[in-house]
């Protein structure tokens, strides 16, 4: 890996430490107003307009993180990487830094809110944890490939494992709140969730028991699969120059 790959990399890993312990810092604020007890489930209500805030800054993050990669990176693989590089580190340090702040939490089993676009993400906090070394490990894969491989770019099919990788771990975290959507037959006004006050009940009282392991582990399985078949294609394209040039 160059010199200019690594500078980069550092860069961005100190962009991500900030932005995770900035993360953390202002949950603690949250925190401290809605669960002046100690962070727990079931949720405690909050009014509309302060989860219209959480939104927007939720996007707000992601344009953040999708605006450095595609200032750092020079083609659609480097931006790609350096993206997920960020994302990963950013949301590791974010646990770190609560840990560090607040004690909290007090094991890697201990449930969390992940995300809450397009709907709320829940799941233990080893889950991202995981995910987030998957796409360090990813990234840096990507970003070693790309430099020493001439024109290279993720074949269909690992494009495609990839992708349902992706989407397996997405519906471990959302299969809670979208089962209860589904069942409670509240997806007809999913635009106005916030206000449905069935919702809103459901949402104070429910307390997550099982995560959905299964999905998650196939999408960690089709994403070190994808990996996989990108080594090797990169070993056997060095493979065939090492052979070429032996007998030229």
């Amino acid at each position: 890996m160059t010199k200019n790959l690594k500078r980069t990399l550092v860069c961005l890993l100190l962009y991500g430490v900030a932005m995770g312990f900035m993360e953390a810092i202002i949950v603690i604020y949250l925190r401290r107003i809605y669960y002046p007890a100690g962070f727990t489930f079931p949720l405690m209500e909050i009014s509309p307009d302060i989860l219209a805030a959480e939104l927007i800054r939720e996007v707000c993050t992601v344009i953040m993180l999708l605006a450095v990669a595609g200032i750092a990176g020079k083609d659609r693989i480097q931006r790609f990487a350096y993206f997920l590089f960020s994302f990963a580190v950013w949301d590791i340090l974010y646990y770190v830094g609560l840990k560090w702040l607040i004690d909290w939490p007090s094991s890697f089993m201990t449930w969390d809110i992940l995300f809450l676009i397009p709907i709320t993400w829940l799941g233990p906090v080893i889950a991202p944890v995981i995910c987030s070394i998957l796409m360090i490990v990813l990234s840096i894969l990507l970003l070693y490939v790309n430099d020493n491989m001439t024109g290279f770019k993720l074949s269909n099919i690992e494009w495609s494992i990839l992708i349902l990788g992706a989407i397996a771990i997405f519906i471990s975290f959302i299969s809670d709140f979208a089962g209860i959507i589904i069942s409670e037959n509240l997806y007809n006004g999913i635009f106005t969730l916030p206000e449905n006050n069935k919702f809103r009940q459901i949402l104070t009282t429910f307390v997550p028991q099982h995560f959905h392991w299964a999905p998650f582990i196939i999408g960690v399985i089709f994403i070190l699969l994808s990996m996989a078949l990108m080594v090797r294609r990169f070993l056997h394209r060095n493979s065939i120059r090492k052979v070429t040039r032996e007998t030229s």
